[in-house]
């Protein structure tokens, strides 16, 4: 097979990277974006998770690595601890598939392991860093390290960063870059304030939106309406009607994934618990057990849609709608990978209406469900709903314009009207019911 990224300008030690990684077809923002990395454009990549961004960077940088200069030549900026992780395995990977293991050096900075040992390893500078803004900068003001020789800054998730408030570390070490860094900034959205960021250190980028299809054709979308019922009641009835291999809960906040987790505990559900209130050290646990399969179902805040690459989801549940199509989309995002298939369940209420339509609108598709006593039932759509009450309202009015309203009022008007008013309605209901 013709390998497509022999396209790209690669050395040959990159070319025999790529087919160890047995890549064969660039991604849609692998096309755009490794050209420009390669020239040293500094690029805004925005796309969805999973659409191959990080080898979208990870391949042209290192390739440029200059092993004549023992100083950072690329730092790689995430907002959590667990994707600057999987960013330095893949860097990691990268350099033992090229045979350099000891030739190109990489660090790893990031909160939660020792600050005094990490200062020791850096005596000699790597030629990569890999981590997160706080921890980065923690360490140039200790003056462990100094980045002022890198020539790339990658800005990953930086929608993200901007969520968990980390952009002002990210500035803060921008500032204490040289002038004309190349920059490479991904995120799915973004929004206005990463607007003005990015036009306050980038000039002149590739600009790349890869417009993705909003939900893959092996997802499906399943919506349950709540119906006075408690979410852990439902989600314990839906237990029973799939097998999962892995299954993300989401709840909208940290109290409310601890308040749900228990309620399915006590239900005899055994789940895990992921949130930005953990400790690091809670975190790391959490982790390893969930890629130990120790959990079949994980109760989570949107950290783990964006912040934390978990594999193997079969399925969503969506505990609590979010308030914004992006999250929805992100949240989607986590199952149905790389063609595998996946469901999303979601249990919505009658305010979770507007964001629906909103989806239904941009071409997602939903099918209506209910599930008792571990089966699924097919449901009325809300919308089927809404019009029934409509035609019922429009009965309503109808009838009371047909009325006859009396000149003089006298005691009991109001009770005669009423009764005149309903015995209308009745027969029109009954003419409604003929033609049908």
């Amino acid at each position: 097979m013709d390998n497509q990224f022999n396209t790209f300008s690669f050395r040959p030690v990159m070319a025999d990277v790529i087919e160890q990684l047995n890549f064969y077809e660039p991604t849609a923002i692998q096309q755009q974006v490794i050209p420009a990395v390669l020239e040293g454009t500094s690029v805004i990549g925005q796309s969805v998770t999973g659409s191959g961004k990080t080898h979208a960077y990870l391949l042209p940088l290192l390739n440029g690595i200059n092993t004549e200069k023992q100083e950072i030549q690329f730092v790689m900026t995430a907002p959590t601890r667990e994707l600057a992780m999987q960013i330095y395995e893949e860097v990691r990977k990268i350099i033992d598939y090229a045979g350099m293991r000891g030739r190109w050096n990489a660090k790893l900075l990031v909160g939660g392991t020792d600050k005094q040992k990490s200062m020791e390893k850096l005596k000699r500078p790597p030629h990569i860093i890999v981590g997160t803004p706080g921890r980065i900068l923690d360490l140039i003001k200790e003056e462990a390290i100094s980045i002022f020789s890198a020539s790339a800054f990658v800005i990953d998730e930086a929608d993200l960063m901007l969520d968990l408030g980390f952009i002002h570390d990210v500035d803060q070490l921008l500032v204490r870059s040289k002038e004309g860094i190349q920059i490479l900034a991904f995120s799915a959205t973004i929004p206005q304030q990463l607007e003005q960021f990015y036009r306050k250190y980038l000039e002149n980028p590739l600009h790349v939106k890869i417009n993705d299809k909003l939900s893959p054709e092996t997802l499906e979308h399943r919506l349950i309406p709540y119906k006075h019922r408690e979410a852990s009641d439902i989600i314990l009835d839906i237990s029973k009607a799939i097998q999962p291999y892995l299954a993300i809960i989401f709840a909208n906040g940290k109290e409310a994934v601890d308040t749900l987790a228990a309620s399915l505990q006590q239900k005899g559900l055994d789940v895990g618990i992921i949130h930005g209130g953990l400790s690091p050290r809670e975190r790391k646990r959490m982790m390893k057990d969930i890629q130990n399969l120790r959990y079949q179902y994980i109760v989570a805040t949107d950290l783990a849609s964006r912040g934390i690459d978990i594999k193997g989801v079969s399925h969503v549940i969506n505990a609590h709608l979010p308030k914004e199509e992006d999250f929805y989309i992100h949240r989607s995002g986590r199952t149905a990978r790389a063609g595998m298939e996946g469901t999303v369940i979601s249990l919505y209420r009658d305010r979770d209406i507007k964001l629906i339509e909103k989806l239904q609108q941009k071409g997602m598709t939903f099918t209506f469900w209910d599930v008792k006593n571990g089966e699924w039932k097919e449901s009325k759509s809300w919308n089927e709903r809404n019009r029934r009450k409509k035609t019922i309202d429009n009965i309503d009015s109808e009838a009371w314009k047909k009325v006859k309203k009396t000149k003089t009022v006298k005691p009991g008007y109001k009770k005669k009207m009423k009764k005149q008013q309903e015995e209308i309605k009745k027969q029109m209901k009954r003419k409604s019911n003929r033609k049908r």
